[in-house]
């Protein structure tokens, strides 16, 4: 609904007001053409498309992976559209929410997945899946009682990026360092336990708080951010975070929660799962054509989440250095800021199509040109946004275009995404990509509405209230 005029905020201008009115009423039309498709469903509640559905979850609880969506929704969708056998993919693997929860369904399922802390942290729930012998468990028991690493004389080095310095109390990188030196002395699949085990403490023993587009430093870190002084509360140290994790992980293990959470249906035997890694645009394009069954993913939103800087925590401890940090940024969705322009038909001549799919989307076209003005005036909290909403379709519209090649005939691709606001602008992310799957190959039969929507980002809150947008999950079939 626009805005307003006597409400709105200072920066509003009449002319500024009346490109908002038109954006505004050209998502009033898309929506009455979808009105038929947009749909609803009480099912889907926050905490079963977030990841707070896993938090029963044996495995799945042992590492906090926000921006996962549960294994109940992938169990949800997979039995609500009668997929029973085959293969699923997820480009956007992230933690193999969607591979494991396949899996434990009887389906074979693939991934792609670009950061080290998404491919660790599957690698870790395979090496489970495929069971521990009685002398790694026995090792771990006594690992979780005993803390043999207090015995160590010297610790090794914490790796740091300079995002990153001095995330640790002293005594806490002391205690990481013995840890870390104590763990060599074991097997491979026991270490990388331990090693998983400490990437899931890393963020409640440090100074910092995930926080979407960067890390939160608390005041007892020494580093200054912005005005406002955060405190994250207790700060617990190394040994009783990590005793309290290795407790969880064995007690899970030994009561054979993992085989009667992970998965919904017993005597089924498990599908095959395999990951890719590295970025699903590289990759995508090398996957067979027409041998999926059915897609299930969330991609980046467009909201400048930045996962190279929430997980610089996770990423520094698994060895990843400056260079490789900002070589993943750059390889990643454009979701941030940082994005720079990726040049798309010199990565692959085919997608020619997809791009001029995504140039011919009005409303996209409209939202854009919206914010280059706002841009050139000097009125956008940071000048990459732009380029960032640009870049996010114009990729996405390439990755749909590869889904489409990649799908069997009739086969569906089930999507979380979130729609998004800039400048006052909502942009309809959920129409918008639906558009685009239109013209490269796909029948848009529904799109499932949350019934809570989700508000504004703390940035637009103060002068766009919380008016709210829609969180959905698509629901296309290939042609």
């Amino acid at each position: 609904m626009p805005a307003l005029a006597s409400l709105a905020p200072n920066w509003i201008t009449p002319a500024i007001q009346a490109d908002l009115d038109s954006i505004d009423a050209a998502n009033a039309q898309f929506e009455q053409r979808y009105s038929g498709r947009l749909s609803m469903d009480l099912t889907l509640t926050r905490g079963l498309v977030s990841f707070q559905a896993n938090k029963s979850r044996a495995v799945y609880r042992w590492y906090k992976f926000k921006e996962a969506f549960s294994a109940g929704l992938i169990e949800y969708l997979l039995e609500r559209y009668a997929i029973r056998k085959g293969t699923v993919l997820d480009p956007f693997a992230g933690s193999g929410t969607a591979l494991f929860a396949s899996s434990g369904l009887g389906l074979s399922a693939e991934g792609i997945e670009l950061l080290p802390i998404g491919q660790r942290i599957v690698e870790t729930k395979q090496l489970i899946d495929a069971g521990l012998t009685q002398s790694n468990m026995r090792a771990l028991a006594k690992w979780a009682s005993a803390a043999p690493w207090r015995k160590a004389r010297k610790g090794k080095p914490i790796p740091e990026l300079r995002i990153t310095k001095g995330a640790y109390p002293d005594e806490t990188a002391i205690s990481m360092g013995k840890f870390l030196a104590a763990i060599d002395a074991e097997d491979d699949s026991l270490r990388t336990i331990l090693l998983f085990a400490m990437l899931c403490i890393l963020e409640n023993i440090s100074f910092t708080r995930k926080d979407g587009q960067y890390l939160r430093w608390d005041y007892r870190s020494g580093r200054r951010q912005g005005k406002k002084v955060f405190n994250k509360g207790v700060i617990p140290s190394f040994d009783t975070a990590m005793l309290a994790k290795l407790n969880e992980i064995v007690t899970d293990l030994r009561s054979g929660e993992p085989q009667q959470e992970l998965f919904a249906q017993q005597n089924i035997k498990r599908g095959e799962i395999g990951l890719y890694r590295g970025s699903c645009l590289d990759l995508l394009p090398k996957l067979r054509a027409s041998s999926y069954d059915c897609i299930l993913t969330s991609p980046p939103y467009c909201n400048r989440y930045d996962y190279t800087r929430t997980y610089a925590l996770e990423l520094a401890l698994l060895g990843v250095d400056e260079e490789g940090l900002s070589k993943f940024r750059q390889e990643m969705l454009s979701c941030t800021v940082e994005n720079r322009a990726k040049d798309l038909l010199t990565m692959n001549p085919r997608w020619n199509t997809s791009l001029l799919a995504a140039e011919q989307q009005s409303i996209l076209q409209m939202v854009l040109r919206y914010l280059e003005q706002q841009r050139e005036q000097g009125l956008l909290n940071n000048t990459g946004i732009p380029r960032m909403v640009r870049g996010y379709f114009y990729e996405m519209a390439c990755v749909i275009f590869e889904c489409a090649r990649v799908l069997k005939r009739g086969a569906p691709l089930m999507m979380v995404n979130d729609n998004v606001r800039y400048a006052g602008a909502s942009i309809p992310v959920d129409v918008i990509l639906s558009e685009i799957a239109c013209e490269l190959g796909f029948n848009v039969e529904k799109i499932l509405v949350l019934p809570n929507g989700k508000g504004n980002s703390s940035q637009q809150m103060g002068a766009h209230g919380r008016e709210p947008l829609r969180k959905c999950v698509y629901v296309w079939r290939k042609n």
